[in-house]
This record gives C-alpha cells, structure tokens and sequence, in this order.
C-alpha cells in the first residue's frame, strides 16, 4: 500500500475564514473516491490551532501501488480540485510512503 500524505497552508487567517476554505476543500476532495477507483480511502482534516507553526489542512490517501498514485496524480477530477486548492493555499508540502 502507498499512503499519499498532503499538507496546506491556507490563504487565510481568521478562524471563519480557514473554516470556509474548509469546507471548500472538503467539497472538493469529498467525491473522489466514488469518481476514482484508485483511491482506497482518504481523510481530509483541519488543525486545531492549538499549537502555533502547524499547517492548516491535511490530507491522506491510501492507495494499492505506486501505478493507483500515478492514475490519481493525472486524473481530470484530480485535476479540477488541484485548481481549487492552489486558490486556496499559500504552502504545500508532501510525502508518499509504501506501508
């Protein structure tokens, strides 16, 4: 199994604004699993701001190999969320580990 873990900091500052980009990311990533194959499973979380430095967003995906990533990485509905995500973030960071 390859885990596909993804970390943004968002545009915004305040509170009701990190919670709209959120949720805007939520809708976003929600979906995919029914519209890609590929993908096993996913979580999508938020901070908690109690600890000043973390990153906002987080965001795993479990996938069966390295070819299931790839599939995922070029898919058209990847595609449209990635669009949703660069208005949103001002940071990423990334890693994809086998386990």
């Amino acid at each position: 199994m390859i885990r596909h873990i993804v970390t943004w900091k968002l545009m915004a500052e305040d509170a009701a604004e990190k919670a709209a980009a959120f949720d805007q990311l939520a809708a976003g990533f929600g979906p995919l699993p029914g519209l890609i194959p590929e993908v096993r499973s996913l979580t999508l979380g938020r901070d908690v701001d109690e600890t000043s430095g973390n990153w906002d967003v987080v965001l795993l995906i479990d996938f069966e190999n390295t070819a299931d990533l790839e599939t995922y990485q070029g898919h058209p509905e990847h595609e449209k969320v990635k669009s949703i995500v660069r208005s949103l973030t001002r940071e990423r960071s990334a890693i994809d580990f086998e386990f």
